[in-house]
């Protein structure tokens, strides 16, 4: 099996993840957006997915830009549609490590452990570069990863999910020494009076919460503090997903 960039899961991601609150996740985030020190209006979603979280801040009246890897993902995205909404976000695919906007937006978020997605350190640090980039001066830069423990712990484990027409088995296996947790994924998807295997496999990788805080620093950003999970407080001991904030200097 080969690494995939969600691609058959994208069908299926929303049916699988409905226990995600997006709501909730877009009422943190505007808590956060409430401590800056300018106004936020144009708001970058990176690794955006499926969509959920941009269109819940586009129907709040932010203007968002989507960005993820995955065409397949952006896809379902794009499919979306909110009546209410005056402004549809924009959807672009790029890798975060080649982030390239066509202007600066005042706060970028990344949710959802994506920033574990991203393998190699080296391209995680070329991705808080270029969001310090494309971030006017005083925005925030607003992320969650799963801790190195979290992730650990799901050595070995296996999961299910399931919709109407679509089943997944995952397998979690973690390898210390090279940090990264691999997610070995059985698809069955109905394809009218038969169901169809598939597999894919997806890996996130263990970052330190220093080596984070070291990265975001060397691309120049001030101000980093670190967030319960959806809570506005300090991290409690053996959380397992850290929220982190990050600040661009103003003028």
């Amino acid at each position: 099996m080969g690494l995939r960039n969600y691609g058959l899961l994208a069908a299926c991601y929303d049916g699988f993840t409905t226990d995600v609150n997006y709501p909730r996740w877009a009422d943190y985030v505007e808590r956060q957006f409430a401590r800056a020190s300018r106004p936020i209006h144009t708001v970058l979603d990176l690794a955006c997915g499926t969509g959920t979280l941009s269109w819940i801040l586009a129907d709040r009246g932010y203007e968002m830009i989507g960005v993820d890897l995955s065409p397949d993902m952006l896809s379902q995205a794009m499919e979306k549609s909110l009546e209410t909404v005056q402004e549809a976000p924009v959807f672009l695919c790029q890798s975060m490590d080649k982030l390239d906007l066509y202007g600066t937006v005042d706060a970028c978020i990344c949710m959802l452990d994506s920033v574990n997605h991203v393998i190699h350190p080296k391209k995680l640090r070329q991705a808080f570069s270029r969001v310090h980039l494309f971030l006017e001066p005083g925005g925030l830069f607003l992320f969650d990863v799963l801790t190195p423990m979290h992730l650990e712990n799901l050595d070995g484990g296996m999961f299910l999910d399931e919709t109407e027409d679509a089943y997944c088995v995952w397998r979690t296996e973690y390898e210390k020494r090279r940090k990264i947790c691999t997610y070995a994924m059985d698809l069955f998807l109905k394809e009218g009076d038969r169901w169809v295997r598939e597999q894919e496999v997806h890996q996130e990788y263990a970052y330190l919460l220093e080596e984070l805080t070291a990265y975001l620093e060397e691309a120049g950003f001030c101000q980093i503090r670190q967030h319960g999970n959806l809570k506005m407080r300090l991290p409690q001991e053996a959380e397992g997903r850290i929220f982190f904030t990050a600040w661009k200097k103003g003028y």
